[in-house]
């Protein structure tokens, strides 16, 4: 009996007494141990009546227990849909309405303020906590250390993950065994991960790039891992001497720099250090090189499909670029009107193809034909282009394009330049309504540290360096710009805010 995802990631560790994870307590958790609870959490989950298919929802703390339920999600055949803890009681309703979800598990301090969910939706509630207690912990600590293996196919779904509905109600992307077992082995092998890798994990766990990629990768590559509840910069540097590798998003990275003590003693045993999530800027990534001697390696992926391009682990990792498609994964530019496949160095949609891409949006048929051509590939809403030595260059979301009395205009274009500029940490270019040209460019930039940023200098640079339908009518200083949990900058709520200037 096999279920390729399990006997991958999990089931060679059976019995092993070799290290999975050392939380930032000193607590060490053997791969034999974590299949152990991981057995008892699906024995529980049987025990509520759950079945292959059956959708679990998750919002909880990032712990090992949280890992656990994964596993056992997996072990079980059953569909795990994590969900960010910042959502409000509002969103998780639509999520688990969504799903159908048959199981839902929160934080107990949520448990009152949640029940009316589930009770709503028919679905079992139970609790774990950061701490690892609760009364899934409970139920569990009477079930049986093991449980017979739930027999799958590699197209069996095994996990949702719902995307941010910026425009619109979130989507839930259907992601198979193979979707995410062919991307861990491709990322493990891309990057060289074997099992004397420790692995720094500060991510997030309900978010592709902490648990599909940061976890998945370590477990079928045999490594270990590190494990932070979240990331605090004292800690990354007390831990770093320990790891050989660090997965992040753009603002680890700035965050290190900021540290007057940070330098090459903290990086000496470390081999990798990769970003993700968010454009990282290419004075970040020269800044880092010089103060640490690496070279970050950034790649680029999202929910429906994981990782689909890397920078190289053994070649030159270019800044401002995310690399070459994978090995088995296809990556083409094409025009967004007429979807032709466009030339070198031409700007268009992002389309990749590979057994990384999932297999459709839940209960979205219409959306899923519209976003996923019969041909198998998928037009990722990513504007970019191949440069002549084919290194792929993300430009932005095509929702981000600004359409300027008829011109197209490309916010990265813009951005580029006012990140260069004396004063400038970095920047974002949006569109708002403008009644003579429908939408008009403003940039939103963002203060060094104890700097201004000279304005009319600025303006001046950019009159030189762009043409006159290109230059942002307004420059705006902040402190920082907006966010989410992944470190991207979020422009819908830029637009929002600055939607009345004209």
């Amino acid at each position: 009996m096999t279920n390729p995802l399990y006997d991958a990631l999990f089931g060679k560790y059976a019995n092993a007494d070799t290290t999975f994870i050392t939380t930032t307590d000193g607590r060490e958790v053997t791969h034999g141990s974590f299949l152990i609870e991981s057995a008892q959490f699906a024995n529980s989950f049987a025990s509520l009546g759950l079945s292959k298919g059956d959708r679990v929802a998750v919002q909880i703390e990032k712990s090992v227990e949280a890992l656990c339920i994964y596993a056992a999600c997996v072990q079980s055949g059953l569909v795990f849909l994590p969900l960010n803890i910042a959502y409000t009681e509002k969103e998780v309703r639509y999520f688990v309405e969504d799903s159908g979800a048959k199981l839902f598990v929160c934080d107990s301090a949520r448990e009152g303020a949640l029940q009316k969910i589930a009770l709503d939706m028919e679905a079992s509630l139970v609790t774990l906590d950061a701490d690892g207690s609760g009364s899934l912990t409970d139920l569990s600590s009477t079930q049986r250390a093991t449980f017979k293996t739930v027999e799958t196919d590699g197209e069996d779904l095994a996990a949702f993950l719902y995307t941010s509905g910026t425009t619109g109600r979130s989507k839930g992307a259907m992601l198979s065994q193979n979707n995410l077992l062919s991307n861990a082995k491709i990322l493990a092998e891309h990057w060289e991960f074997t099992d004397k890798d420790v692995l720094l994990h500060a991510l997030p766990i309900f978010h592709t790039h902490g648990l599909f990629v940061a976890v998945n990768v370590t477990l079928v590559s045999g490594a270990s891992m590190i494990m932070m509840p979240k990331f605090d910069i004292r800690t990354i540097l007390e831990k770093l001497p320990r790891a050989t590798c660090l997965m992040g998003v753009p603002t680890f990275y700035t965050r290190l720099l900021a540290e007057s003590d940070f330098g090459e003693v903290h990086v000496k045993g470390m081999r990798l250090f990769i970003s993700g999530s968010a454009p990282l800027l290419t004075e970040t990534h020269l800044q880092f090189e010089q103060r640490t001697g690496h070279r970050i390696l950034e790649r680029y992926g999202m929910t429906e499909t994981n990782m689909n391009t890397s920078n190289p682990y053994r070649g030159e990792r270019r800044a401002g670029t995310v690399g070459f498609p994978l090995p088995g994964i296809e990556l083409k530019i094409t025009s967004p009107e007429t979807g032709v496949e466009l030339g070198d160095e031409e700007t268009g949609m992002i389309e990749v193809r590979g057994p990384n891409v999932f297999k459709g949006y839940w209960k979205m048929p219409e959306k899923t034909k519209a976003e996923l051509r019969e041909n198998g590939f998928f037009i990722t809403g990513d504007l970019g282009r191949i440069d002549k030595q084919g290194y792929v260059h993300i430009i932005g979301r095509d929702k981000d394009l600004i359409i300027s009395g008829g011109f197209n205009i490309y916010p990265k274009e813009i951005e580029s330049l006012l990140d260069q500029e004396e004063g400038v940490l970095e920047s974002a270019v949006i569109g708002v309504p403008h009644a003579d040209f429908g939408e008009t460019p403003v940039a939103i930039l963002v203060r060094q540290p104890g700097e201004e940023p000279d304005v009319d200098k600025i303006k001046t640079r950019i009159s030189q360096e762009l043409a006159r339908f290109k230059h942002p009518e307004k420059l705006l200083v902040v402190d920082e710009l907006p966010r989410n949990t992944m470190g991207k900058v979020q422009k819908n709520r830029l637009r929002e805010q600055y939607k009345d200037l004209y």
